[in-house]
């Protein structure tokens, strides 16, 4: 541990590293155990050095689609909120990983550049939102994700555009590594009618959604033919709590942090909703949410 903390200072400033690091405070959940350690790179030069360490890595935006289980994250985890930078040219916004996806759809407004209002209220980075392919209101980002660079697990620094876009899912999740930046491809609009429907968006997300109570967003992915939230209401599910972990009141699809709820928690409703769903309907619900770290 002291040895891989020596390590860490040749390669980022101390300031960046966080040891015994409670996850809690990187996930939007608010729960989960402690990672070994935590490191905020800022630059490619630091996220190459820490790609080539010889221990085991977990790569992090902000957590907003992440359950860390309650005994943590060995290792260390390289979290990328740090490295933004961003351009605008023409129709073009080209962003890095940490950027967030909601501020970038505020850039892309001020720039009247239409296409990325859905995500004005989506909580994560842009790195996160690529790798899931996160999308709400009807617009997602296979429809404005022209290229993306990567760094491999290798370290080397790749460029691809068939990014393998289906719902929810991208090449990513297969092929690993760290997204380094992206060139969303959008189109000129009124910067008016842009704020309009952002506005609209956000009050819809403001009546519908859970926002004020820590959660990770939807938590079941839609199942084909159904909505995962009307399922769940139907099954007489809102508002089922156990230990701090519940079902919105307000939204049957969310489970939210109502109570200092344990990751475990968290991940027992998710069993129980699942087994009650599929006896009274027979479908079967498959977690949006990314599940990482070990038991208590």
């Amino acid at each position: 541990m002291l040895n891989l903390f020596d390590t860490l200072k040749k390669i980022t400033n101390e300031e960046n590293i966080f040891i015994n690091e409670p996850m809690a405070k990187h996930t939007t959940f608010h729960t989960g155990g402690p990672a070994d350690y935590l490191v905020t790179p800022e630059t490619i030069e630091e996220m190459q050095k820490l790609l080539s360490l010889d221990c085991e890595k977990t790569i992090i935006g902000n957590g907003s689609n992440l359950l860390v289980k309650d005994g943590g994250i060995r290792g260390l985890v390289i979290q990328l909120t740090k490295y933004q930078h961003y351009s605008v040219e023409e129709d073009i916004i080209e962003a890095t990983t940490g950027m967030y996806l909601a501020k970038l759809s505020q850039i892309a407004m001020q720039a009247g550049l239409a296409n990325l209002e859905f995500a004005c209220g989506i909580p994560g980075t842009l790195g996160g939102a690529i790798m899931m392919n996160a999308g709400a209101y009807g617009g997602e980002m296979s429809n404005v994700v022209l290229e993306s660079t990567f760094m491999s697990e290798q370290g080397k620094i790749l460029t691809i555009t068939d990014h393998e876009f289906a719902y929810r899912q991208s090449i990513y999740q297969r092929i690993g590594g760290i997204i380094l930046s992206a060139k969303l491809k959008l189109i000129k609009g009124n910067k008016d009618e842009i704020k309009k429907k952002m506005d609209e968006y956000m009050t819809a997300r403001n009546a519908k959604q859970p926002i004020s109570v820590p959660s990770a967003g939807s938590t079941f992915k839609r199942p084909e033919g159904f909505f995962a939230g009307k399922l769940i209401e139907e099954a007489g599910l809102k508002g089922y709590q156990i230990g701090g972990a519940a079902v919105s009141d307000l939204h049957a699809g969310f489970i939210v942090n109502k109570e200092n709820a344990t990751s475990k928690d968290i991940l027992d409703l998710i069993d129980y909703i699942q087994k009650v769903v599929f006896e009274k309907y027979g479908v079967k619900l498959e977690p949006e949410i990314k599940v990482i770290g070990e038991d208590l």
